[in-house]
């Protein structure tokens, strides 16, 4: 089938105006002009109309199982206080609304163009029950502050109830929730199975507080669960991980990085390969934290991508309002590197970047569209994108 659009933006090259895009099976055949594409080809041609047609989004970090949370907690002083809100939340909610909250999760996500998600789940039991309607990389979000003893035997647990799936890892919650030990057997594991891995990392300056000051409000509220479980070392929680718990090397989707001291880039590029970072821009300005340090991370050639967090810290699961809300705070980014953020970025990341985030010949038939408003810049034009997609398609699949 040929699929023709006023412009397509492949991601490998410019925009194609009156383009198109050939697709066989789940995976595409030919990009090009349409009146190329039309001579090469018999088959049946389906025109989009005055539309633009991209790749799929791909969401690097994302936690469907709060999608039920949406509006319930309040905006907190704290950290350390939304911590605890959540967790009470958390203490309401069943097992069906678990899985009936990851389901319409993955709805809200492909009316604003997700085809790819990551996603963390603390329930790696349920998933199941889940129809996963768009690619799915799934990751245990495990925690041991109660009982660090039990490291190796959550770990495996998660391992034996993931391990069906196509595309799955382990993530290791956060170094002040997860020990040592557990992140250790998370990286044995990811190297012999060959997952990837992902974590909470440098959130919050409360963090950095507990970390490098040795007290506050986080100190204080994981001292009411387990006084032992943190090691306070007088170090940023970037050197206290790759100093004390294990390496950050290109397995690892690095989730926040809010608060860091001058350094502690430079320490994350100095490992061995380099570790991805995710940026969650409205979940950021909804707790307030320090302006994210974008350029120092991006000059260091770390590989910068977005998601959009719970729905406990953010409003929707649109990927299109991260990219505006990142562009108001880096205008001097281009519309189009921004979009890399949610598409080339994130595909590679995955180790999927020879079959995601681009619209080029054998890559994944991922494709949306959105209106074409006809602005000079059809980057512009796609960050400014409000509102569900028009179409989408999972690997030559029509969705929705």
């Amino acid at each position: 089938m040929i699929f023709r659009a006023r412009t397509v933006v492949t991601m490998n090259g410019p925009p194609i105006g009156n383009g198109a895009v050939a697709i066989s099976g789940d995976r595409i055949a030919a990009v090009g002009t349409f009146g190329d594409l039309k001579k090469e080809s018999r088959g049946e041609t389906i025109d989009l109309g005055e539309q633009i047609l991209l790749p799929g989004l791909i969401n690097a970090h994302c936690h469907l199982d709060y999608t039920v949370l949406r509006g319930k907690i309040p905006r907190k002083t704290s950290f350390t206080d939304w911590i605890r809100a959540i967790d009470a939340e958390k203490a309401k909610i069943s097992a069906r609304q678990y899985a009936d909250s990851i389901n319409q999760g993955f709805t809200e996500a492909v009316r604003f163009g997700t085809t790819t998600i990551a996603n963390l789940t603390a329930f790696p039991d349920l998933i199941a029950q889940i129809n996963e309607p768009i690619r799915t990389w799934w990751f245990a979000e495990l925690i041991d502050v109660r009982d660090p003893s039990r490291a190796s035997e959550i770990v495996d647990r998660a391992v034996e109830q993931l391990k069906s799936k196509k595309h799955w890892g382990l993530a290791p919650h956060a170094p002040f929730t997860a020990s040592a030990n557990l992140y250790r057997r998370c990286q044995e594991i990811a190297r012999r199975e060959n997952i990837l891995l992902t974590t909470h990392l440098a959130e919050s300056s409360e963090e950095m507080q507990m970390s490098f000051d040795l007290g506050g409000r986080l100190a204080d509220f994981l001292t009411e669960i387990n006084p032992d479980l943190f090691e306070y070392t007088g170090q940023t929680p970037v050197e206290h991980v790759l100093n004390n718990v294990c390496s950050l090397d290109d397995r690892w989707l690095i989730v926040h990085l809010n608060s860091i001291l001058d350094g502690d880039a430079k320490r994350l590029a100095n490992q061995s390969t380099k570790c991805h970072v995710i940026h969650c821009p409205r979940s950021h300005q909804y707790f307030g934290h320090e302006q994210f340090k974008f350029e120092e991370l991006r000059d260091l050639y770390l590989n910068i991508c977005l998601g959009t967090d719970s729905l406990a810290s953010n409003d929707d699961l649109n990927l299109f309002a991260e990219m505006r809300l990142f562009h108001d705070k880096y205008p001097a980014l281009s519309c189009r590197e921004i979009l890399e953020l949610v598409t080339v970025n994130p595909a590679r990341a995955l180790h999927h970047e020879e079959l995601l985030g681009q619209i080029a010949p054998n890559f994944y038939a991922d494709l949306i569209s959105i209106a074409d408003c006809k602005t000079k810049d059809i980057f512009e034009n796609i960050v400014a994108h409000q509102g569900d997609v028009v179409w989408a398609m999972l690997g030559g699949q029509y969705l929705g």
